[in-house]
């Protein structure tokens, strides 16, 4: 990692003052995108048969896996930059999305991988060597993030470390522990894309929507490891926390 000079501790405030503004306001977007095509995607995802949905998992945790070898192959790719990366997504989102739900589900390791190599970019953007098992452990852990800060987010103190050892069983215990989280989003996208030729729209909306996303995510998660590398996980989080959580209405 890059060593970078220490805050002081109202630099540290002010820090995590912004990156808890930037978790809180990340989701909009998505969940604007959502309500525009049809409202509550996770009452329609429960009305999907359980064999359906059951596939949705296996290919989830499959793409995970897949994504997570492929992951350092990539990285000796060409950098396209963002724009290369939104133009990749909204192209596999339009092309799953125009055949209905069976191009949809074939379409996902593809997003999937697409997704986390613009998670690893903002590893690197950040000093990481996104190489490393510990770096490529939090890349993954960046699917499980969600919003309200609540006590199994992803953002525990635990992935906070730059130096965590992470072994081939317990990589498969987080990839088994995010593959859920991450099934559920791209089944609310499988929802809208269903119907053919207007789920290419769909498609393509959501995944430039999940790809803007994932990555605040990662550049909020890396931000918040760096401090950790100075100022030890357990305060970070702890600040952050605080700062993500609205204050409580005390009423006279």
């Amino acid at each position: 990692m890059t060593q970078l000079p220490a805050l002081t501790s109202s630099q540290m405030d002010a820090e995590i003052a912004a990156l808890a503004r930037a978790f809180k306001a990340a989701n909009g977007p998505v969940m604007s995108m959502l309500n525009r095509l049809g409202g509550s995607m996770e009452g329609q995802l429960a009305l999907l048969p359980g064999p359906l949905l059951a596939q949705i998992d296996r290919v989830t945790e499959s793409a995970l896996l897949a994504a997570h070898g492929l992951a350092s192959v990539g990285a000796r790719a060409p950098d396209v930059g963002p724009r290369g990366t939104l133009a990749a997504v909204m192209a596999t989102g339009a092309a799953g999305g125009a055949g209905g739900l069976p191009s949809a589900i074939a379409e996902l390791p593809v997003t999937i991988t697409l997704l986390l190599h613009a998670i690893r970019r903002e590893a690197q953007k950040a000093g990481f060597d996104p190489d490393t098992p510990a770096i490529r452990a939090a890349c993954l852990q960046v699917f499980a993030a969600g919003a309200p800060v609540a006590a199994d987010d992803g953002l525990n103190t635990a992935f906070l470390s730059a130096r965590l050892t992470v072994t081939g069983p317990a990589l498969h215990k987080v990839i088994a522990t995010i593959a859920p989280r991450l099934a559920t989003a791209m089944g609310q996208k499988l929802v809208a894309q269903a119907i053919p030729i207007l789920g290419a729209v769909s498609g393509a909306a959501l995944n430039a929507a999940y790809l803007g996303y994932y990555r605040e995510m990662a550049r909020i998660r890396f931000a918040l490891m760096t401090m950790a590398e100075h100022h030890g996980a357990e305060p970070v989080m702890t600040a952050f926390r605080t700062a993500c959580t609205p204050p409580r209405i005390v009423q006279a």
